[in-house]
């Protein structure tokens, strides 16, 4: 009997993850182009020399955090907007929206202060001084464009809540190229402009955030898809009750991202005290896997999208399936993304090195990352899953706990005392991403079931 249930229930799984996979598709192009962004910052700043590289990474390394804090914030307009779309109110979407937009002001420009004041807070880590002067001119260019990007990540979040993301394809591959020809123009000092180095390179990460934001503003105002929305009819001053309810389901969000980017930055620092071989081959095999982590978390992005639809149109039913064909969607690239480490890791690093000591041990953590594929992809989805509950209070303390309780005690007691070696401060690390992939699916096992709401 239990055969024939799961025989007429896989044509509804494999349609869920089809209509899943549709709206992921353009999302992972979208974060692989803006993980792009980043890569062309790298290159041209490597160009220019030692100290410009320095400078631009060590920038990038502080504006992160402050980022995606905000980002984890912005992330609840995106199931919110779902479950109003599922449930036939779309009228009301564009109310939240415009407060959403105020508070993206609030983060955006708070980010904006904190990122032209880090100069003491680089000389309190100790970062080599020669350093400083030119990481403090990137971010002090690059603060112009957080009020810009959380704007847009605003209205990205709208569009991905109704389900509508192939312009968000378009804007990510024009911003690329955008970025990368004013990066050539402002750090080199091209027609006829001064050569501007790392500021430069802040400048034109700035323009290109802000032209995103036009960009998109521009389509849905144009696109009669978003009219129903109402997100452009009137002006509203900010309102505490629905931005209350905003930053209630976002915080944990920004929370829960937060614990896991300071985990890997945690591991990084570890690293370091290893010895130069060992924190190129950490970079490398890291820089990979991070890579193609941006297609789970698309997936995962998608996954709460598609459940909030259901949600929203009183089908809790619908909801589960969601979740779970998202989960095995995610689950089915994280083999094969496993499969490529496990069998193609020496092709991976010669790509990045040709020094033979830094390729071996780049290659056996390439091997270990294979094992906590199926973990970071188990969590990512579970996690997407919940958001589009709107459950983000539990799966904060959950990551909490299994990053910083269980992953990086345990990193740190295998690579420290223990002298263990860094494919064991890796182990820690997939203990971490071990624990929270099973705390978040049972999490979502137990949320997703019919007798489930006082959870």
């Amino acid at each position: 009997m239990a055969g024939a249930t799961t025989v007429r229930r896989w044509p509804l799984l494999r349609a869920e993850a089809g209509a899943t996979l549709t709206l992921a598709a353009p999302l992972i192009v979208h974060n692989l182009a803006l993980v792009g962004m980043g890569l062309t910052d790298t290159i041209m700043a490597g160009l220019l020399g030692a100290n410009t590289l320095a400078a631009v990474a060590v920038g990038a390394n502080i504006w992160a955090p402050i980022f995606l804090f905000a980002l984890g914030v912005l992330m609840a307009q995106s199931p919110t907007t779902a479950h109003l779309y599922g449930a036939g109110r779309s009228g009301e979407i564009g109310h939240y929206t415009r407060q959403m937009a105020w508070l993206s002001q609030a983060f955006g420009w708070g980010a904006f202060f904190l990122l032209r004041h880090t100069a003491p807070f680089m000389r309190a880590i100790h970062i080599e001084p020669a350093i400083i002067p030119n990481a403090s001119a990137y971010l002090d260019a690059l603060a112009w464009g957080m009020p810009g990007v959380c704007l847009y990540q605003t209205l990205r979040f709208t569009s991905e809540g109704i389900g509508h993301t192939r312009p968000l394809l378009a804007i990510a591959l024009g911003a690329l190229a955008v970025n990368g020809v004013l990066d050539y123009v402002l750090m080199y000092g091209k027609l006829g402009l001064p050569a501007l180095g790392a500021t430069g390179c802040g400048y034109a990460t700035a323009t290109s955030q802000w032209l995103m934001f036009l960009a998109l503003w521009l389509y849905m105002r144009r696109r009669t898809l978003f009219r129903p929305l109402e997100i452009f009819k009137r002006f509203e001053w900010p309102q505490w009750a629905p931005q209350r309810e905003l930053i209630w389901l976002g915080v944990p969000i920004a929370i829960g991202i937060f614990m896991e980017s300071s985990l890997f930055a945690g591991v990084g620092l570890m690293m370091g005290t290893l010895g130069t071989d060992i924190v190129a081959a950490h970079q490398i095999a890291l820089n990979y896997a991070s890579f193609v982590f941006m297609v789970p978390m698309s997936i995962a992005l998608a996954i709460s999208v598609r459940v909030g639809h259901a949600l929203g149109r009183g089908d809790p039913k619908g909801a589960r399936l969601a979740g779970f064909a998202g989960i095995g969607l995610c689950l089915c690239f994280e083999i094969a993304s496993a499969l490529s480490m496990l069998l193609l890791p020496h092709w991976i690093v010669v790509v990045y090195t040709r020094d033979a000591s830094v390729a071996r041990i780049a290659v056996s953590l390439l091997y270990i990352g294979a094992i906590f594929q199926l973990s970071d992809g188990l969590q990512t989805s579970a996690a997407g899953a919940l958001r589009g509950y709107k459950d983000t209070r539990v799966p904060m303390f959950i990551t909490i706990i299994a990053y910083w309780l269980v992953g990086f005690p345990l990193a740190w007691l295998f690579g420290i005392p223990l002298h263990l070696g860094p494919q064991m401060i890796w182990a820690g690390f997939i203990a971490g991403l071990t624990v929270a992939a099973v705390l978040l699916l049972w999490r979502f096992i137990l949320l997703s079931r019919p007798a489930a709401s006082t959870l």
